[in-house]
């Protein structure tokens, strides 16, 4: 028997650094941010594509990024809460329009449709406050 050979294993137990990647970045009012996604099951995660291609691919040609490294992308992260790292995910959702959803928002608005109702919530809320003062008093 020969003895088996570790190195010519396809999925190594450890991963390997990824090298320099391309982070997709928004601009905001101190620079560029790091932009991170979540995965499908909802939990947050750092994003890194090993080709611009490959981000273009998956994000589109508006999207902005940036060069670092594994590491340094873990190290970004990390401070956020953020500790799972995706490299070269294979699709994305596409953005949300976030003007229609603020039109639909407002032609949808109860107050709108309903402007005698503007003040329930107010009411209600002191009528659940008295009442459980009552109790309280006795």
């Amino acid at each position: 028997m020969s003895p088996v050979e570790y190195s010519e294993d396809p999925e190594p137990s450890e991963p390997f650094p990824a090298g320099l990647l391309f982070v997709p970045v928004r601009s905001g009012p101190a620079g560029s941010t790091a932009r991170f996604f979540r995965t499908p099951l909802g939990g947050r995660t750092a994003v890194g594509f090993t080709s611009a291609a490959k981000l273009t691919a998956t994000l589109g040609t508006e999207q902005t990024c940036i060069r670092l490294s594994e590491p340094a992308l873990r190290a970004l992260a990390e401070p956020l809460g953020v500790t799972v790292l995706t490299v070269d995910p294979q699709f994305s959702a596409p953005s949300a329009d976030r003007t229609r959803a603020t039109e639909r928002e407002r032609e949808n608005s109860w107050r709108r449709r309903h402007p005698e109702h503007a003040g329930a919530p107010r009411v209600t809320g002191a009528a659940v406050v008295v009442a459980c003062l009552n109790l309280l008093i006795g």
